[in-house]
Formats: C-alpha cells, sequence, structure tokens
C-alpha cells in the first residue's frame, strides 16, 4: 500500500501546526501571488527570474541529495529488488509529463486568447495533483525538523509562482476565474491527505524525486525559450542566495 491511515481521528492539540500553515501559505500563492503583477516589466521579469533561481537551487542543493541519501539507505535498494536509477528515473518522468503538457498547452492556444475546455481543464487537472502532491509532502520530510519545513514551503511557494505565471500565460482569464481556485483546494486536499496517512519511505522519497523533475522543467521552460526575457543575474543571485541559506543551515 502507498498510503497507511493514521488512525480514526486527530486530536486538535496534536495537530502539526507548522505544516497546517504552511499548506495554507501555499494555497495562498496560488490565488494571491501574480495578480496584478506585470511580468513583463524589468522588475517582474527579475522577480521571477530570481524565484526560478532559488527553486532550482533548492533541487540541486537539498532535494536531490535527500533522494540518493534516502534510497541508498532503503533495504529494497541495497538488495536490488530497486534500483537508485529507477528512482531517478521518477525524476525523469516528472520533467516529461511536464514537457508534454507544455507543448500541448503552447500549441493549442497559439491563436486562441483562451484554451478549448478540454485542454483547459486537462492542464489544470495535471497541475491539481501535482499542487496535492507538493501539499501532501508537507506532512512527509524526509528530514525532519521545522528549518527542512520551512526551506521545502518557501521553494515550493517560489515554484508556484512560476507555474502560475505560465498558466496564466497559455490559460488566460479563465485561470483567474476557476483554475487559481482549483488548485488552491488541491494543495489543501493534498495536505489533508498527507496529515490522514503515513507514507512509505521509498514511496515518499520517490515523489520527492517525481516533484524535482517538475521544478526543473517548469523553471527551464520560463527562462531558456526566450534569454533576451529572463534576467540572468537575477536568477544566479537567487540560485546563490538559496544554496548559501541551505549551506549555513
Amino acid at each position: 500500500m502507498l498510503l497507511v491511515l493514521q488512525g480514526p481521528g486527530v486530536a486538535f492539540e496534536s495537530l502539526p501546526i507548522v505544516p497546517v500553515l504552511s499548506a495554507l501559505a501555499l494555497a495562498i500563492v496560488h490565488l494571491l501571488v501574480g495578480q496584478g503583477a506585470d511580468t513583463k516589466t524589468w522588475v517582474g521579469r527579475s522577480v521571477l527570474s530570481a524565484a526560478g533561481g532559488a527553486a532550482v537551487a533548492y533541487v540541486f542543493v537539498l532535494l536531490l541529495p535527500e533522494i540518493a541519501h534516502f534510497a541508498a539507505e532503503d533495504p529494497r535498494v541495497s538488495a536490488g529488488s530497486v534500483t537508485e536509477g529507477a528512482i531517478y528515473g521518477v525524476a525523469l518522468a516528472g520533467f516529461v509529463v511536464f514537457y508534454g503538457l507544455e507543448v500541448l498547452a503552447a500549441r493549442t492556444t497559439a491563436k486562441r486568447s483562451d484554451p478549448l475546455p478540454g485542454v483547459f481543464w486537462g492542464y489544470i487537472t495535471v497541475f491539481a495533483l501535482y499542487s496535492g502532491l507538493i501539499g501532501y509532502l508537507l506532512f512527509h520530510q524526509e528530514l525532519p525538523g521545522v528549518v527542512n519545513l520551512l526551506l521545502y514551503t518557501v521553494a515550493m511557494g517560489l515554484h508556484f509562482s512560476i507555474t502560475d505565471y505560465g498558466m496564466r500565460r497559455h490559460l488566460g482569464t479563465q485561470y483567474d476565474r476557476v483554475g487559481r481556485w482549483v488548485l488552491a483546494g488541491a494543495t489543501l486536499a493534498g495536505a489533508t491527505v498527507g496529515l490522514a496517512t503515513v507514507g512509505q519511505p521509498l514511496v515518499v522519497t520517490g515523489l520527492f524525486a517525481f516533484v524535482s523533475g517538475g521544478i526543473i522543467l517548469n523553471v527551464i521552460k520560463e527562462e531558456l525559450p526566450n534569454p533576451q526575457q529572463g534576467r540572468f543575474l537575477f536568477f544566479v543571485g537567487g540560485a546563490v542566495g538559496d544554496a548559501i541559506v541551505v549551506a549555513l543551515i
């Protein structure tokens, strides 16, 4: 089984307050970040690049090393029944899934102000599952401690600012009317599942790997297609700043 229910109920006094607040914060990012912001301006684009750099640094400096560490320690990996390559294959799957989604959205919305309903709901459904997964992992961090959880929350908040920008560009007004509410609700739903269940260690490692692949693709697709719009120094500043924070903790 991937998940195991914790029990008949969770007493209010035993609720993990930090991940609960983190889930609310990530939902608010979906609802509010980007509202009224003009990412075509120098300031807006610079902030977006810095957020992308910080999110990618989190993946390479903290998340991927954690995945490698916990994968190597799992008895199924050491026994050879599951390979580390398979776990990194899950990260590749996350990269490929979101690349395919990006290609589909770009091709079907190129000549339309709003996408077809099927494209819109397909796009939103995939990102809702992704947001729910990120919310779920708030309660199943591989490394214990508030600091690690806060680093994850900040990185995912920055990452959501990138993905929301891309979705608003592809989906137009439908994203503001419907999409952002669906994603905020999915984040909270995933967190609720995380609170009520106990994750299996190797499965959690695989889920973090999938998220890593998704983060890398979603940042790259915003920075690379038109380098003239990117802000390289701000991207580097975000990456270096996040790497320093992680190194000092």
